[in-house]
């Protein structure tokens, strides 16, 4: 089995579309993924997300199914919280520059698995959606054939079909987090993806046997 994850286009976030330049970089994505021998085709349900993915659905005659899990995570600190009024990034709680600080000046969260435990994160409403997604992402794998099993998958139906899942920075940040087992921090500074980037993951999986996700392309963008 293979997914296709790929990033939403360049996107219009007030209004949760896609701006006239991402819809380019959309339909360039479609072509792109026309000789991928997609089967199946999912998307989460926001805007930039659908209409990103209705190219490459109209392109290939297949219908989108909606992941509801895979909405963009959220992220903030409440006004109580000490981190709030510390600066507008800390403020905001954006992972992504609470990751950089988390591990740039806390060397010992550097591959540790304890993230989640700093006060960046703990009291962050990302955690809830980390949790979220990465359980829900789970579920879905499992209907596919592939149980989480100590930090990898065991196949209990094998399964051929090529999936592609067009998604966002932060939940396909999550996806990518729980299939390799890597600190979300890590993720969000070290695998930066690109908008509308092709990344795939295979499982050379056997019924009843162990399998370790492969991560065969990452970030590919020479389509746009």
């Amino acid at each position: 089995m293979r997914l296709i994850l790929i990033r939403h286009g360049e996107p219009d976030y007030d209004n949760d579309c896609l701006t006239k330049t991402g819809h380019s970089q959309a339909e360039k994505t479609a072509e792109r993924l026309e000789k991928e021998h997609i089967s199946r085709i999912f998307a989460s349900p926001m805007g930039r997300a659908m209409e990103t993915a209705q190219y490459t659905a109209d392109t290939l005659g297949l219908p989108i199914n909606k992941l509801d899990f895979m909405h963009e995570i959220d992220w903030g600190f409440g006004e109580n919280n000490p981190i709030h009024n510390q600066n507008e990034l800390q403020s905001e709680g954006h992972p992504w520059s609470l990751s950089y600080r988390l591990l740039t000046e806390n060397p010992e969260y550097v591959g540790s698995d304890k993230w989640d435990g700093h006060p960046f994160f703990r009291d962050n409403a990302c955690l809830k959606d980390y949790r979220r997604v990465a359980a829900e992402f789970d579920g879905f794998l499992e209907q596919l054939g592939l149980i989480r099993k100590d930090g990898l998958y065991f196949c209990k139906e094998e399964n051929e079909e090529t999936i592609a899942i067009f998604a966002h920075g932060g939940s396909g940040a999550v996806m990518l987090a729980e299939l390799f087992s890597l600190p979300f921090p890590f993720v969000l500074t070290s695998l930066p993806y690109g908008l509308c980037s092709v990344s795939i993951v295979s499982f050379y999986a056997k019924s009843g046997e162990m399998v370790i996700p492969c991560m065969e392309l990452f970030n590919d963008m020479g389509h746009i």
